[in-house]
């Protein structure tokens, strides 16, 4: 079906009608106000420089779910803005790189982050000295996704459950590796989490994104990867990878088969991840809010709604204001997990 994007509303009341008030809660009506403030500005000044594209800097490698969740927004935000939309991936240091790029960009809107929560709330709790500050060098736009992650084996690994998979790592310590994105990743510590939680003994092997480490997993050169759903369905549904459990409150859709871990044994794991839109930090808040205006839109489109959950995301629209919070609130999270299992700082 092709995509329709719904417009936020671009012009005032005319005179001497009221405008609508808002029945919504609070979340709904900040965003109401970012859709009045764009609304306000001089068409010049919504209007993006014709034909210099907007670059969507992805700080992972191509194949993982940061770089699915860029390309699944780049065509639908193009349409938005009116300007091409090209995805700019900046791998390496736990997702620096690509940070540092954005929040040395003019805060033009021509230059955007595609962050992943691991690299945005869990990094800083294990990398003493980031390089940049997820509070103050960028600000937020929107929620793209969240996304539960999945337990995948190898299949050389001979488990089928998660009581196996204990089972045979107890009896062989030290022989089972596990894949992450990168210290602090959501894989990274949620398999911290599966390692406390079951005793059981891995040996951590980090990697330059997803995609990499999904090319090592199926190649045998790890056996263990949590990781989000996007880039390992084709290999779960063909049989390449085992699916053990969902860190997800039920089973989703596209993975009826898979347990969740609190079905799996593990109601204590807390291993989701979240897909998000930033800038630089200097942007001018009416460009914030029609930036944000325009995601709103596109999250809100059957289109991609559709395709996202398709590839077992989960779709809730956030504020600037809420996806702060959100942020805020994890940095603290996270940290608290990292002290708790004693992850040493780098």
């Amino acid at each position: 079906m092709p995509h329709r994007p719904v417009s936020p509303p671009d012009r005032p009341a005319p005179a001497g009608r009221a405008a609508p008030r808002p029945s919504c809660h609070p979340g709904r009506r900040t965003l109401l106000a970012a859709f009045a403030a764009a609304a306000a500005l001089p068409a010049r000044a919504q209007d993006f420089a014709p034909g210099r594209p907007v670059t969507l800097v992805v700080p992972s490698a191509p194949g993982g779910t940061t770089d699915f969740a860029a390309r699944l927004l780049a065509e639908p935000l193009s349409q938005q803005l009116g300007v091409p939309v090209l995805v700019d991936n900046r791998a390496g240091a736990n997702g620096v790189i690509g940070a540092q790029a954005v929040m040395r960009a003019r805060p033009d809107g021509h230059t955007l982050l595609v962050q992943y929560s691991g690299f945005h709330v869990g990094a800083p709790a294990v990398v003493r000295n980031l390089g940049w500050n997820p509070r103050t060098d960028v600000v937020p736009i929107g929620l793209l996704m969240d996304v539960p992650q999945v337990l995948l084996l190898h299949p050389s690994v001979p488990a089928r459950t998660l009581a196996e998979l204990v089972a045979y790592a107890k009896a062989n310590p030290g022989k089972l590796n596990y894949a992450s994105s990168g210290n602090g990743s959501v894989q990274h510590l949620g398999t911290e989490q599966l390692k406390r939680l079951t005793g059981i003994q891995l040996e951590h092997v980090p990697y330059r994104g997803a995609g990499p480490a999904m090319q090592d997993l199926l190649a045998g050169r790890v056996e263990i990867f949590l990781t989000t759903p996007p880039p390992a369905l084709p290999f779960i549904q063909n049989g390449q990878l085992r699916a053990l459990f969902l860190s997800a409150q039920e089973r989703h859709p596209v993975l009826p088969g898979v347990p969740t871990a609190a079905e799996a044994g593990l109601p204590g794991l807390s291993a989701e991840a979240w897909f998000g839109l930033f800038a630089p930090a200097r942007m001018a808040e009416p460009l914030v809010a029609r930036l944000a205006a325009a995601v709103d839109a596109i999250i809100a489109s059957p289109d991609y709604r559709g395709r996202a959950e398709a590839q077992g995301a989960a779709m809730r629209r956030m504020t600037p204001a809420e996806l702060q919070a959100r942020v805020e609130r994890e940095l603290v999270e996270w940290a608290e997990v990292v002290r708790a299992m004693n992850i040493p700082q780098e």
